[in-house]
């Protein structure tokens, strides 16, 4: 979005749909901080989809493909082509593990975990520019109310496993699509 966009959609909330819901709001916040972040990482040639698995192994060193794209919330063919790119920008290294020949392991090298201390403090740098001229009661308060929505949320899709409602894949969703037209 341009500067020009955002005032656009800053005009959008405010006079348009003052009182439109929340999830719309959450969504344009999260696009508006995720591209204050992305214009960030790519002065550092990093992507956002990197970014996100770096974040985790950063914490959690050597997990597996899949803990990384359950704890990233992406597709496991995501996940690997993602670890694929970083494999070959020197960020990590596959391996298995001795006594474990399924599993793939995902590891830092020193160049991945060097990336820490450039890019954390980018993350910080929007963070602080998003929640300009809050204060920290207002910033503690919208924390609380996010986690209580991504606990009810969480929750709600706890209820339905094993339900009929659940998220199909990609392609799952086109079969169905192209069965009723």
């Amino acid at each position: 979005m341009t500067s020009k966009e955002t005032l656009n959609v800053l005009d959008h909330w405010r006079e348009a749909v003052p009182d439109d819901r929340l999830a719309h709001l959450i969504k344009d916040a999260t696009r508006a901080l995720v591209r204050g972040l992305q214009m960030r990482l790519a002065e550092h040639n990093v992507s956002f989809g990197h970014w996100t698995f770096l974040r985790i192994l950063w914490e959690q060193d050597g997990l597996t493909q899949r803990e990384l794209s359950e704890q990233a919330g992406v597709m496991e063919p995501t996940t690997f082509a993602a670890m694929r790119a970083m494999e070959q920008l020197g960020y990590i290294e596959r391996k298995h593990l001795p006594g474990n020949k399924k599993n793939i392991h995902v590891f830092l090298t020193r160049t991945g975990r060097a990336l820490k201390k450039k890019l954390v403090p980018l993350a910080e740098e929007v963070n602080a520019i998003g929640t300009r001229g809050l204060k920290a009661t207002e910033i503690k308060t919208a924390r609380k109310v996010l986690l209580a929505i991504i606990t009810n949320m969480a929750e709600d899709e706890a209820s339905e496993e094993g339900a009929e409602r659940r998220i199909p894949s990609t392609r799952e969703l086109s079969r169905r699509i192209n069965e009723t037209s």
